[in-house]
């Protein structure tokens, strides 16, 4: 780079070097702010200007007054959503949640923290049920998706109230039946809608997710539809970036 170049630019192009060639491992401390200055002979705002640089691009994490960590990188969850939900896979899926049967095919452990309130629900989700926002109310289940005791995912799915009353889906616990909960109830859904976004996280999302800085998360909300296309269900399923691959199967026909 040229002599124009920004010190403390420099300085965070050495440090992704070091931590892009494995010289300074995840997990690992860098060198205080003082050993910092010392080394590359400049003013401590230049060493956090260049500290800040590494946070911003999600290569380091602060450790709570006791310095900065090269960042630690989750085993990613590999999803095929081209036949997630699908019926066949329900059909043939005897081990209960299709995602925690995923998870646990993977070799590694699922669980997941559920939540069930009836509430209005958002009005982009009232908008996809087609429900009025006025006086409609969803039954909303909450799921934290955890793998590996570290939380991997939010997964709230809506449901018009009318359709779920007394249902399976009203309980606070995982539910699941063959072919799916809401087939086993009479609502096949025959068709999905995905639509996928990537944003910030929401500080709640953070929170619950224990994301470190500078983590985005994509948003995929999926409504499902019987055969005369009425919607029976939105899902919104929030997914740190560090932590997953989508993959889908697309026919070129």
């Amino acid at each position: 780079m040229g002599e124009q170049t920004p010190r403390y630019h420099r300085i965070a192009d050495d440090l992704r070097t070091q931590i892009e060639r494995g010289e300074l491992a995840p997990g690992q401390q860098l060198k205080t702010e003082h050993e910092l200055m010392e080394h590359y002979s400049v003013s401590r705002n230049t060493v956090r200007l260049a500290l800040r640089r590494l946070t911003d691009e999600g290569l380091i994490i602060a450790g709570q007054g006791r310095g900065s960590f090269v960042r630690k990188r989750h085993t990613p969850a590999v999803w095929d959503w081209s036949i997630l939900e699908s019926r066949s896979r329900h059909t043939s899926d005897n081990n209960g949640d299709q995602w925690s049967s995923i998870v646990a095919e993977s070799g590694r452990q699922p669980r997941q923290e559920v939540a069930v309130s009836i509430r209005r629900p958002p009005a982009d989700v009232a908008t996809k049920l087609e429900l009025s926002t006025d006086d409609a109310l969803t039954v909303v289940r909450e799921r934290v998706r955890l793998v590996d005791h570290e939380p991997y995912a939010l997964a709230d799915s809506y449901f018009p109230e009318e359709l779920v009353r007394g249902t399976p889906l009203m309980l606070p616990e995982d539910v699941s039946a063959p072919g799916g909960v809401l087939a086993s109830i009479g609502l096949v859904q025959t068709h999905y809608r995905d639509e996928i976004t990537v944003r910030m996280p929401t500080r709640a999302e953070s929170e619950k997710l224990a994301l470190p800085t500078a983590t985005p998360v994509a948003v995929h909300v999926r409504t499902g539809y019987d055969k005369d296309g009425r919607p029976l269900r939105v899902m919104v399923t929030v997914l740190p970036g560090d932590r997953h691959v989508i993959r889908y199967d697309v026919p070129a026909e």
